[in-house]
């Protein structure tokens, strides 16, 4: 053993001293040199340790080591406002415009808001909360956040495959609405009775007594679709190029809404969900110094209380909550997720959800205004004008805006406010889809390849949706928009209600909900015994109500377009988009369960216990590494983590 340092003598310090120039060093690298290390009361010394005035043969530079985090942390949102409009935005969709006043008029016109306002309290907002507080409490998407309950896993990858289904098509609506904005920047319109190629279509046949297809129909069918070429299903045919294009454009801009997560579409809504309002507030104004306004918006409102009776009448009032608030896609789980632990859902839930209701009544004054104008101009009554979805919005309402003096205004102004709304629905649905592969493998969240992550994805569903923008694009169009959202989705939102209310249990979640309202009024509170009564009895009720129907539906109402009645082997195909979105519920139960060990009712109960995950989610926003996902049985107090005792036995030891 060498001797100390502190005992070396002059000559010693000498020789072990290099032959170069002193170099000055920080007074606390040298204080912390002299300075041996302590262990439990013990001074340790090395034998390789420098001399106390010894100095470094070259300047030292303190490098601070950055070693980047292999799971960066999740986002947040900017503000409170953003995840406010995030979700209006997302609500507040082409169905609010084109099918709420459709259903409207046709079951009753404003007797329709009564069973409207029921399935609004008995279904939407319970649903509604329930996702949002599930997202908000685990901080995860859809798939991560079942650590609360592992074996409803295929739950959260249901819904994924719902927004991607949903998402392939809905973009191409986008596209569509692209290729009208693009057409309205000509005098007179391309649709419109003044274009020189429409006067065939804009005169009477006396002969046969009919009126030949409208100018509005003809550019539809021939110009934008090309459907007119396509025999049906089986017949495709090419793909137009102009809506690819279109639909390449709508998909880039998508692409760099995204890019950067609710950091940059966060900050997209302040523009997309409040446009609509705005174009909303003046096709109102400007239709209602129209005449024949009057009689459209009486049309759209005269109560007719004998359908209160029909059972179709209850059912349309439910489907349209449902889709309307988008329950079950995962766009609102996700969104949810990038909150504050704190914020009140409660508030939020009710803004949002009567916000959305809302705007579907105030929408039907502006659409009904406009389309009583037309029906009185063509002295027809507003029922043979008044259509449904993409009827509604590229037929009868761009025929209907052709009428009025400045149409290329307006027309500009109304295809712009569909493009708004459109992209703020496929915000979330995408928003579903990308946060549930970052939470899977946190790694993507690094920002290139984030960026790579997202370019591959949206060029995959560009190319995918290219078959909707062919010939006979419309057909494969309806039956994926007919199947994907059709019984799939209302059995995925069963299965949530069923599983939080009764697994997770449903006093254990209201719970949750009081923990993260930090300060629950008292109104808040006494709510929750309501949404407790709806989650275990109402909802699950009702939602088999709907999902009874739609299968009664199915069975006895073939599915067309137009004069086009599907054959057999597309209402199979369509089937199976529907079943590959809830048969992912009992595959995933079963896996869940074979990782357990035990008996069978041993499984079962093991599956069905949140992980400690889940628990450590609610406390934090950050990655936790080298978490052991097991069963969550145990928990531990704040004195288990401050109490010391004994670190201090062992020194004294």
């Amino acid at each position: 053993m060498k001797l100390l340092p502190e005992s070396w003598t002059t000559d010693q310090k000498k020789k072990s001293e290099p032959p170069i120039q002193e170099m000055k060093t920080d007074d606390t690298a040298a204080a912390s040199a002299q300075s041996p290390a302590q262990l439990n009361g013990v001074t340790l010394q090395n034998d390789l340790s420098p001399a106390a005035d010894a100095q470094p043969p070259f300047p030292v530079q303190p490098v601070a080591l950055q070693t980047p985090d292999p799971n960066p942390p999740r986002e947040t949102w900017g503000g409170k406002y953003e995840f406010l409009l995030s979700c209006i935005g997302y609500c507040v969709g082409l169905g609010n415009v084109w099918r709420f006043p459709y259903l409207c008029y046709r079951n009753g016109g404003g007797a329709f808001l009564i069973p409207y306002v029921v399935m609004l309290l008995i279904s939407g907002l319970p649903l509604f909360l329930m996702e949002l507080s599930l997202g908000q409490y685990g901080a995860a998407g859809p798939i991560t956040v079942w650590k609360c309950c592992p074996i409803l896993k295929g739950i959260g990858v249901g819904m994924l495959t719902v927004a991607t289904l949903v998402s392939l098509y809905y973009n191409v609506i986008i596209a569509w609405t692209f290729f009208y904005l693009g057409s309205s920047f000509q005098s007179p319109l391309p649709w419109s009775c003044d274009a020189a190629q429409n006067a065939p279509y804009c005169s009477v046949n006396t002969t046969s007594n009919m009126t030949v297809l409208s100018a509005s129909e003809m550019f539809w069918n021939n110009r934008a679709l090309g459907v007119v070429h396509s025999s049906g299903l089986g017949d495709p045919g090419p793909v137009r190029w102009e809506l690819a294009l279109c639909l390449f454009i709508a998909w880039i801009i998508i692409f760099l809404c995204i890019l950067k997560g609710i950091r940059s579409s966060g900050k997209v809504v302040y523009f997309t969900a409040t446009f609509p309002y705005v174009v909303l507030i003046v096709l109102i104004i400007r239709g209602a110094t129209l005449e024949g306004s009057l009689q459209g918006v009486q049309f759209y409102l005269s109560p007719d209380w004998d359908r209160l009776n029909n059972a179709q009448v209850w059912n349309d009032a439910a489907s349209q909550i449902f889709y309307s608030l988008g329950i079950g896609f995962g766009g609102l789980l996700s969104m949810a997720s990038y909150n504050k632990f704190n914020n009140n859902v409660i508030r939020d839930t009710l803004v949002i959800a009567i916000g959305n209701c809302s705007t579907s009544f105030f929408a039907g004054f502006a659409i009904f205004s406009i389309l009583g104008h037309m029906a009185w101009k063509k002295n027809v009554p507003v029922g043979e004008v008044a259509e449904s979805g993409p009827g509604l919005a590229f037929i009868a309402y761009p025929e209907a805006l052709a009428l009025i003096p400045g149409s290329v205004f307006w027309s500009i102004l109304f295809f712009l406010m569909l493009f708004t709304l459109g992209v703020d629905t496929l915000f979330g649905n995408m928003e579903s889809i990308t946060t549930a592969v970052l939470d899977e493998f946190p790694s993507l969240r690094d920002m290139k390849k984030r960026v790579i992550f997202l370019a591959i994805l949206c060029f995959v569903f560009y190319l995918m949706g290219l078959l909707l923008v062919t010939q006979g694009g419309i057909y494969w169009f309806t039956l994926i928009d007919a199947y994907s959202t059709s019984f799939g989705l209302i059995i995925i939102a069963l299965f949530m209600c069923i599983g939080i209310a009764f697994f997770y249990g449903v006093d254990q979640f209201c719970k949750d909900i009081v923990d993260m309202i930090c300060h629950c009024p008292p109104w808040c509170t006494k709510l929750l015994y309501y949404f407790k009564a709806c989650w275990a009895f109402c909802t699950p009720l009702l939602l088999l109500f709907i999902l009874i129907y739609i299968f009664i539906d199915m069975y006895n109402t073939p599915l067309h377009y137009g004069s086009y009645i599907y054959p057999q082997w597309g209402r199979a195909l369509g089937i199976c988009m529907g079943v590959i979105s809830c048969i992912q519920i009992p595959i995933w139960a079963v896996l869940a369960m074979l990782k357990e060990s035990g008996t069978l009712k041993d499984r079962f109960k093991k599956a069905i216990r949140p992980l400690n995950s889940w628990r450590m989610a609610s406390g934090q926003r950050t990655s936790v590494p080298e978490i052991i996902d097991v069963p969550y049985t145990v928990s531990l107090s704040d004195n288990d983590f401050s109490d010391f005792d004994w670190q201090n036995n062992s020194s004294e030891a």
